[in-house]
């Protein structure tokens, strides 16, 4: 049996992060093997978890991926795990519509059958926090939320006038909460938190976390609620409704793919690299911020997202790898990016300051920061042409996070997609062995994907 429970918000912004991270260090010093994940397509959160368990967290998402894929995924990781974790993504009923559950957080605790820690914000209310609770409560009846956490709690007197009420009202017991403190805030930027592979993250901040964690959440009772999950018994309902994206046993290494992982470049789904590796590929990770040349064999590149506007002149500054890049390029290595590392593979990219830095000239993108909103949300989309991922006219689904934008578009011949629910507007740019585009695409999202580009990028391919 898995013991698992979601730690889902009432809205983006109540700390669920702090919380579900505090929680997963805090049980993890004691002993546990946590394995965390996230809701959604988010690079950041995940990140934070990973720190805290030691083990890599993994993203769940009911709408890019089959139910039984995300299944499948939880189940793989979880059964090394004595509790899994899950971090909800923005609000718990948030999602990909505005009048269903596809893509939330709810849909995937009850795929899941895992009870919902409620995280909610109690700095400017008191008693009125019941009623809120109570309104998510009725929202979902077949949502089962089994437990509250508060946060932003000033006191012993403040938790006063919140907990009787809300456990009078709905029956829902709070399980703990967290007290107004500036130590416990993390910076952001542009795009959210600021990823850990910068550093930014120190010791203290983790310490304080779940030191506060374990003096103020009972931890007894989260366990106590996450041992009433019944993963089992929703998991063979899903079975036969798509092929399994994990090959049952790890096939032979045939193709070595280069992976950019740095400050700049961290944005990559978990399952995406263990499918890569599962299918034969030898995964080589790479700095473009510091490493002279690709790594030695290389048979294709995988540059994610990330931050490259960060550390633009840095990048433009590597002038080896950039020539190692374009060599790559010239002997028709395959080369797939997604976000910054098309702004990478671009004639140039500006800074947070409007300075212009030359990259690696691979596609004729120039990509600024002058954008005035952002690119945010769920992609279908449409291959037009043959690609690592996709065959010409195949489809998938995928998420855009950014603010930076293009000073040209993409024309149609030149686009690697087409989002067919943004009125088939070309996407991406491809050239010569170069595949680039704003989407990110998450390779369990179809069971072809992860195998496809092992074989574009094999030895013998």
């Amino acid at each position: 049996m898995t013991a698992a429970v979601v730690v889902a918000g009432v809205r983006s912004g109540v700390g669920k992060t702090t919380i579900a991270t505090g929680i997963m260090g805090a049980l993890t010093r004691l002993g546990y093997r946590v394995q965390p994940f996230k809701s959604g397509p988010d690079y950041i959160d995940p990140s934070y978890h990973t720190l805290a368990c030691g083990t890599p967290s993994r993203n769940l998402d009911t709408w890019m991926l089959p139910h039984a894929t995300v299944s499948e995924l939880f189940q793989r990781a979880s059964s090394r795990g004595d509790i899994s974790i899950v971090e909800g993504v923005m609000g718990v009923f948030d999602g990909h519509s505005s009048l269903d559950e596809e893509g939330s957080t709810a849909q995937l605790a009850k795929l899941l059958g895992a009870p919902v820690i409620l995280v909610a914000d109690a700095s400017k209310v008191a008693r009125s926090v019941a009623a809120e609770v109570l309104g998510y409560q009725k929202f979902d009846p077949d949502l089962r939320i089994a437990g509250v956490i508060l946060n932003g709690v000033g006191g012993p007197r403040h938790l006063e006038f919140c907990q009787p009420q809300i456990e009078a009202t709905t029956g829902i017991p709070v399980v703990g909460y967290l007290p107004r403190r500036d130590e416990f805030v993390q910076p952001e930027r542009h795009l959210g938190l600021i990823p850990t592979v910068e550093g930014t993250v120190v010791d203290e901040w983790y310490d304080a976390v779940i030191g506060q964690v374990n003096e103020t959440i009972d931890l007894d009772r989260v366990l106590e609620l996450a041992r009433t999950a019944r993963p089992e018994e929703t998991a063979p309902s899903l079975r036969g409704e798509v092929p399994p994206v994990f090959p049952e046993e790890l096939q032979p290494k045939r193709a070595r793919i280069a992976v950019a992982q740095d400050q700049a470049f961290s944005f990559y789904y978990q399952d995406s690299l263990d499918l890569l590796e599962a299918w034969g590929a030898e995964l080589a990770p790479f700095s473009p911020l510091t490493d002279p040349g690709l790594p030695a064999g290389s048979t294709g590149v995988y540059i994610g997202g990330g931050f490259p506007e960060m550390f633009a002149r840095e990048l433009s500054e590597n002038r080896a790898m950039i020539g190692a890049m374009r060599n790559a390029v010239d002997r028709d290595i395959p080369v797939y990016a997604e976000c910054g590392g098309l702004m990478y593979l671009g004639k140039s990219l500006s800074d947070l300051e409007g300075v212009q830095f030359p990259m690696v000239g691979a596609i004729p993108v120039v990509s600024t920061m002058d954008g005035r909103r952002l690119h945010l949300g769920y992609r279908e989309i449409e291959s037009q042409d043959d690609s690592p991922l996709l065959r010409q006219g195949e489809r998938a689904r995928g998420h855009e996070f950014h603010w930076s934008v293009l000073e040209q578009p993409p024309d149609p011949g030149q686009s690697v997609y087409k989002v067919l629910d943004q009125d088939g507007r070309p996407e991406g740019f491809r050239a010569g062995s170069v595949w680039a585009s704003y989407i990110h695409v998450h390779l369990g999202s179809k069971p072809s994907l992860a195998r496809r580009f092992v074989e574009i990028c094999s030895r013998d391919g």
